[in-house]
């Protein structure tokens, strides 16, 4: 059975943040879902490009996931604002699943209170909010919660999603295909 992994959109992300990582999740043959939160079929991105949702939150069944994958961009006020995505982060925490958010995403999983006492990372424009965030790291794992600094990284962010669901040797497989 593939892994699954829920990605959520909201206008305003950040289109290397979101299409990087869910490609190569998909090349690695784990099922990704992109869900809205305000169940629109269309999110258009901070450089005004469009992205096609599969569904809106509400019609996704949560419990069905392994990772939880959370964006970054301008975009992180509307999830932060929601409260939904917190939430999510949580749940998905608490049941031993992977929660993964990259540049300003990590303020969410800050807000769902999963980020005290860990090792982490988050765009350097959160400064303020996340002192302790590692802005000299690419990507950090730490136990179940994986982050990342930005559009810069998005690729070895992606690739750590796939080694955590897939395997590293898949990890590996799809870093050769891509040459990197």
């Amino acid at each position: 059975m593939p892994k699954k992994v829920l990605c959520l959109l909201v206008s305003g992300l950040e289109e290397i943040e979101t299409v990087a990582p869910v490609d190569l999740l998909r090349r690695a043959g784990v099922e990704v879902t992109l869900a809205t939160l305000n169940g629109n079929q269309v999110v258009m991105g901070r450089s005004n490009i469009s992205l096609q949702a599969d569904a809106g939150l509400s019609a996704v069944d949560i419990k069905q996931f392994d990772l939880l994958l959370l964006p970054g961009g301008p975009g992180v006020k509307v999830l932060r604002a929601d409260g939904r995505p917190a939430q999510l982060a949580r749940d998905f925490a608490q049941a031993g699943k992977v929660v993964a958010a990259i540049c300003a995403a990590p303020l969410v999983l800050a807000d769902a209170g999963l980020l005290t006492g860990r090792k982490f990372t988050a765009h350097f424009s959160t400064q303020a909010e996340l002192p302790q965030a590692l802005h000299a790291e690419k990507v950090v794992q730490d136990g179940n919660i994986v982050t990342s600094r930005g559009a810069g990284t998005a690729i070895e962010f992606g690739l750590a999603l796939v080694g955590r669901l897939c395997g590293e040797a898949a990890a590996q497989d799809v870093a050769k295909a891509i040459m990197v």
